[in-house]
């Protein structure tokens, strides 16, 4: 089994690689590096459906997880599409603050960040590889519950995303925050459910041989979105754009699980 897995692995980590690569001289063709968002949930879907094809578990299974992961990841690059065009040629935020810090090695660097990226495809897609090498004809009691919390975090993506979109589209709202539906009782409702989707993949990959191992995929995304570039990153532009009307809404609102506001 290992041997297949490291074989799969490896390829999906090629494919990754030569993607952001890419995809990195295509940023700095036109200018914006904020493609690379929009590549890395997008690669999902083709390496998921690289190891369902050559994996040597259960077809059922195989089907399955390149169905969910196509699902999601194109979605999630479909939204991250729209958002990076309606803003065009204006690079987002973070990588404009980087474009400016790096100088005359941006090009460099960038494409550094870009790989970086692909390196973090291929390790999250673990869980992946080791669900299309699952010889069990049937799916089990808890790979049903990872595929309803699934359902429950991809629909709860899709909706903050959703609500978000909707929010900033009327020119009234340009400069408020958005406290609508789901962002009334978190402030990253969005993260929130792009984290629970790893935590379905996790629970997916349980009934594999050392799916347990992966525990790491859940982990690692939580690390990021709370301590990197999720929610620190996000809170600093936001306090800078929307000052107090923005520290207010910390003030009352959980930064990430849904939660009951605090009173005013």
């Amino acid at each position: 089994m290992w041997a297949e897995f490291l074989t799969l692995w490896l390829a999906g980590l090629l494919f990754a690689c030569t993607l952001m690569a890419l995809i990195w001289r295509l940023a700095v063709r036109i200018g914006n590096a904020g493609i690379v968002d929009i590549a890395w949930a997008a690669g999902f879907a083709p390496i998921a459906l690289l190891y369902a094809v050559a994996g040597s578990g259960a077809g059922s299974r195989r089907v399955l997880i390149a169905a969910m992961v196509g699902l999601w990841s194109l979605r999630l690059a479909l939204y991250l599409y729209v958002r990076v065009k309606s803003t065009h040629p204006r690079e987002d935020r973070r990588y404009a603050r980087l474009r400016a810090e790096w100088g005359s090695q941006v090009n460099r660097k960038m494409l550094g960040f870009f790989e970086l990226q692909a390196v973090l495809l291929a390790l999250l897609s673990v869980p992946f590889v080791l669900i299309c090498l699952n010889p069990q004809p049937r799916l089990q009691p808890l790979e049903w519950i990872g595929v309803a919390l699934w359902v429950v975090a991809v629909g709860g993506e899709a909706l903050a995303d959703r609500q978000l979109q909707r929010f900033r589209a009327a020119p009234a709202n340009r400069t408020a925050v958005c406290q609508v539906g789901l962002w009334r009782y978190s402030r990253h409702p969005n993260y929130f459910f792009e984290w629970l989707v790893w935590v379905a993949y996790f629970v997916l990959a349980l009934n594999s041989r050392a799916g347990w191992l992966t525990i790491y995929c859940p982990a690692l995304m939580l690390y990021f979105l709370l301590r990197v570039t999720g929610i620190p990153l996000t809170e600093q532009l936001s306090l800078e754009s929307k000052g107090s009307a923005f520290a207010e809404y910390q003030r009352r609102t959980s930064a990430f699980v849904p939660w009951f506001r605090k009173q005013a």
